[in-house]
């Protein structure tokens, strides 16, 4: 498997290459053949890839410890699910992976704009292949995942970390990655439209949906890390402004900043420079977080080991990157000129123009912040740590701005909103957040005034948006004389796009209250004895004894607790320490959470003596903290609304010539005979890895057919032509006289 997967990167490299100069040389000149093949090209990218990553995927599972990537992450005795995710667990194998995925992407973006933005597509599709070139460049010169070992070969696996070895392992990367490899794709048109100079709104049409799907999809990855980190990590939190946290965090600002302009540029005209710019930001800042995680140039529980030389690459790509991007930019500025102020600083587009602000200098913020430590080493060879109280200080303010700021979006109007108009829209709004800020006042929950604002502004946007859905539900039902519900159900699936925007700016409140309730979170570490009941806040907790268990791959060693609420029994909690057999020395906390939408109690325990019968607990209320994973349902609600095709399921229907099919089942059938004849895999190899090998060798063979044809294809001419063409020839034939002529 080591060979073929590096021969099939080495293939991908040329043809990521070929892509993009096809496409390039194809667009300079005209040429509809060459054209043809640069976006087959693309196609054969992803199966090629494809079968990359099978290739590795197939060596986690049979486990192939000849392959020096598999041996340090893998482990005989793992769940496949964890030998799977071990793919991307490491910093070799999630370069294959980020690239795949990228891949992937531009091939589904160029099948899907083929028809309609022919004349920007191939530059896009140059771009994609510069980035592709520059990741498949580090993995075969650099991180090389299919390094194989040359003398002895190791009989087991070192097997993954502990902390990875969580089921938000095989999906909050993923996601992570989705989102960070779906922003190269807006960046490739944005510059596709720079380039060729073709700056009208017609380009977002093919990126609309790419810039929301990663949004949402960043979204999902930082959520995910987020549950990673309350409920593995055992720390009592869940964000704690970690290097690696901010690297996923920075261009999910922007991403969002850019969306919003996106939104005024197709509505109004306006913020185009904005457009380009966020969308040259967050791919940069998508490769400057990948620099960061993989680099060691900051210092993080996520972040894998220094690599100096990796770090001056990923520098070097990123200026690059920068001065093209802004150059281009630079060049069409005054293009991209408004045609026309803002009619008014009392309207939408206007709150979306403070907001872009508000997401960029949040941005700079963090990314100041967090490599703030690298720098002050590199100045005055000290390290100075920053820590989440300076995150604190900046990032607090610019949220409660921008969380007003979301709720007077839902509240203005676009143009201009009369000041009658806005005052008697706010009325509703600003009653609600006084009130709610008075409750959680009465609950207790006022030391903090910044907290208390925060749950202020989270009760006024909640009361705007509800505002909006009703003004919008009565218009519906005068007008189509529909009931309340039909008309929800129209704005939602039908109109669509606003109010679910206003549903993810309810899920952002209610995600608030998550934050806010941080402030007033209390926590007590106690060293508790067998059948001793200890007091905590409201609830009486009693330690019931020990429990110990064992399976193929760790020892588990497990606190039995009772807890009572108000002297009624409230349920059970079993905190844990989990010792690999493989890393004895990295044990594993596992948290115990009694949840409640008021509050969740959390418990982990640290040194214990199963003999002497004690163990060291740490009890933490956090107040709240389960709204936010409600406001994220809320999120992805309306994300997955928006992205729905219009109309019903869309039915794509494809013409295929009977050469195509035949070279797809030749390349599956080849697969197939490569598997089991070549390589000899045993019977008990997953058969489903073998029958997606097989799948995705066909469609490689069916590529590299499409890839192929233009060029070899006959030019089909015009009668006209070729009397043309046949004179041309017959005078030159006489003209050289003698034999030619006759």
């Amino acid at each position: 498997m080591a060979d073929f997967g590096a021969l099939a990167v080495l293939i991908a490299l040329v043809l990521a290459t070929y892509a993009g100069a096809a496409s390039l040389i194809g667009a300079r000149r005209g040429n509809a053949r060459l054209l043809e093949s640069g976006r087959a090209a693309i196609y054969a990218l992803a199966a090629v890839l494809g079968l990359a990553s099978v290739a590795m995927v197939q060596a986690f599972v049979s486990g192939d410890y000849s392959i020096k990537y598999v041996q340090h992450y893998s482990d005989a005795q793992a769940p496949l699910a964890y030998k799977i995710s071990a793919y991307w667990g490491g910093l070799d194998g999630s370069m294959l992976f980020w690239v795949a995925l990228l891949a992937v992407f531009a091939a589904i973006a160029v099948y899907t704009n083929r028809h309609r933005q022919r004349e920007i597509l191939p530059y896009a599709i140059a771009v994609v292949a510069v980035v592709a070139d520059f990741f498949l460049y580090l993995i075969i010169f650099e991180k090389n995942p299919f390094d194989s070992f040359l003398v002895e070969v190791p009989v087991a696996g070192q097997g993954l970390n502990p902390l990875l070895q969580n089921p938000y392992m095989v999906t909050h990367p993923p996601a992570l990655y989705g989102g960070f490899v779906g922003l190269t794709i807006p960046y490739a048109f944005a510059m596709a439209a720079l380039i060729s100079g073709r700056l009208d709104a017609a380009w977002l049409a093919a990126i609309r949906r790419w810039a929301l799907a990663s949004w949402f999809m960043l979204t999902l990855g930082l959520v995910l890390g987020m549950i990673w980190a309350y409920e593995v990590l055992g720390w009592g939190g869940f964000w704690a402004w970690d290097p690696v946290e901010n690297a996923g965090l920075l261009p999910w600002l922007t991403a969002t900043a850019m969306l919003h302009s996106m939104r005024v540029q197709e509505r109004r005209g306006h913020l185009r420079r904005w457009t380009f710019t966020l969308a040259i930001l967050s791919f940069f800042l998508t490769i400057f977080g990948t620099f960061m995680t993989r680099s060691g140039i900051v210092q993080s529980v996520h972040a894998f080991g220094k690599d100096t030389r990796l770090a001056w690459i990923f520098t070097i790509f990123m200026t690059l990157v920068l001065l093209v991007s802004f150059a281009f930019l630079i060049a069409r500025l005054s293009a991209l000129r408004p045609t026309r102020p803002l009619d008014s600083w009392l309207s939408r587009e206007a709150a979306f123009v403070v907001a872009n602000w508000l997401f960029v200098l949040a941005a700079l913020v963090v990314m100041f912040a967090t490599l703030f430590p690298t720098l002050s080493e590199a100045v005055s060879s000290e390290r100075i740590s920053v820590g989440a109280s300076f995150f604190n200080r900046w990032m607090v303010p610019i949220g409660i701005a921008l969380l007003l700021i979301t709720g007077l979006c839902s509240i203005l109007t676009w143009r201009q909103i009369a000041l009658p108009e806005l005052r008697r829209r706010l009325i509703a709004p600003v009653i609600a957040g006084v009130v709610t800020a008075g409750v959680f006042v009465a609950f207790g929950l006022g030391s903090s005034k910044a907290a208390l604002l925060c749950l202020a502004l989270s009760g006024f946007i909640t009361a705007a948006v509800v505002q909006e859905m009703a003004r919008g539900v009565a218009g519906r039902r005068r007008s189509a004389k529909q009931g309340w519900l039909a008309a929800l159900g129209t704005l939602l699936f039908r109109i669509r796009r606003p109010y679910a925007g206003y549903l993810v700016h309810l899920g952002i409140a209610l995600m608030f209250l998550g934050f806010a309730g941080q402030a007033f979170s209390h926590e007590e570490s106690i060293v508790f004895s067998v059948g001793q009941s200890r007091n905590f806040g409201k609830y009486n907790v009693r330690f019931d004894g020990f429990s110990q268990t064992e399976d193929r791959q760790k020892k588990m060693v497990t606190a039995e607790l009772t807890v009572m609420l108000d002297g009624k029994p409230a349920g059970q909690l079993f905190p844990a320490r989990w010792y690999y057999s493989k890393r004895p020395d990295e044990p594993a906390t596992e948290v115990a959470i009694l949840r409640g939408l008021v509050e969740d109690l959390y418990v982990t325990m640290g040194k214990h003596d199963v003999d002497g019968g004690t163990a060291a607990l740490k009890l933490v209320t956090n107040p709240l903290v389960d709204w936010m994973w409600l406001g994220f349902l809320l999120m992805a609600a309306a994300a997955i609304i928006v992205l729905l095709p219009g109309g019903g399921v869309a039915v794509i229907r494809a013409r295929v010539s009977v050469s195509s099919v035949a070279v797809t089942l030749l390349g599956a059938g080849a697969a197939l005979i490569f598997g089991v004849v070549v390589t000899r895999l045993p019977w008990g190899a997953p058969l489903a890895i073998l029958g997606l090998g097989g799948f995705i060798l066909g469609l490689t063979a069916l590529a590299l057919y499409r890839m192929l044809d233009p060029l070899l294809r006959p030019v089909a001419i015009s009668s006209v032509e070729r009397r043309a063409f046949i004179e041309e020839e017959l005078q030159a034939r006489l003209a050289a006289g003698g034999e030619a002529a006759e």
